[in-house]
């Protein structure tokens, strides 16, 4: 099991998330391109934090959407979208190369990511850029997503992604930020909903269904608060469960 985390998403003065603190706990790091979150600076010093620690590379692309955190809902033309995703896997691209690493693997970040999972239309655009650019990047996507669906017909590697700090709906998509208890605040709560993901492939809804998630990489949020203790509780209850924890790099499904 893969252990990410959503990385480089200061800007300018403002910090935001824990990279330094979190990176010894994650195996793969996404990082923003500069759209929703992230400047260059930024960009290039968390590809040096995350190669120094040896932590897989993927671009976090967003919504050009930098007041909002790209967490609000946008309606672009498929080729918008597509475009806006090319350009900002080759910004990460230039930083990762001019470190002497490669980009793993590339994972859309926040209401672009959730659309995706549900629009076919906008997943196949974003399935499509990846493809442009490299088709041995991996494409991250909710487990059970139009997402993984378009990754797969355009014969590119996904990878399923699970939620150890979120709440799911009975549906298997996550519960809206705006709605109450739809970020797991307790490190201990985190970690069993991790482990029960990774061994079993299912979580319990915020309404007490059981729902299946299959996944092969497990997300914890930088910006969470007590992100630290949350990844040293994720990291610790895996351990304990004897579940690996490796990088993203090398894994992945083909097409069919």
């Amino acid at each position: 099991m893969d252990l990410n985390s959503d990385v480089g998403e200061s800007f300018g003065r403002y910090s935001l998330g824990m990279d330094a603190a979190l990176m010894p706990y994650i195996t793969s790091a996404n990082i923003a391109c500069g759209l929703h979150a992230g400047d260059p600076l930024v960009m290039d010093q968390t590809v040096r934090l995350a190669r120094e620690h040896g932590v897989a590379i993927g671009a976090h692309p967003g919504f050009p959407d930098l007041q909002g955190f790209g967490r609000r809902a946008m309606q672009l033309a498929p080729e918008e979208a597509e475009a806006f995703v090319l350009y900002q896997i080759g910004a990460l691209a230039a930083f990762a190369r001019a470190a002497g690493v490669e980009l793993a693997h590339v994972k859309p970040h926040g209401a672009l990511y959730n659309q995706a999972a549900r629009d076919r239309v906008l997943a196949q655009a974003i399935a499509r850029a990846v493809a442009r650019f490299d088709r041995q990047l991996i494409l991250v996507g909710l487990a059970n997503s139009a997402l993984v669906e378009a990754g797969l017909e355009a014969g590119i590697r996904i990878v399923r992604e699970g939620f150890a700090d979120r709440a799911y709906e009975s549906d298997g998509s996550l519960r809206p930020r705006h709605l109450p208890g739809a970020v797991l605040l307790d490190p201990a709560r985190a970690a069993a909903q991790a482990v029960r993901i990774a061994r079993e492939g299912r979580v319990v809804s915020y309404t007490g269904d059981e729902v299946p998630v299959q996944a092969e990489t497990l997300c914890l949020h930088g910006d969470t608060l007590n992100a630290l203790g949350m990844a040293q509780a994720i990291r610790q209850a895996l351990a304990d469960a004897g579940i690996p924890v490796v990088p993203l790099a090398g894994s992945g499904a083909g097409a069919g």
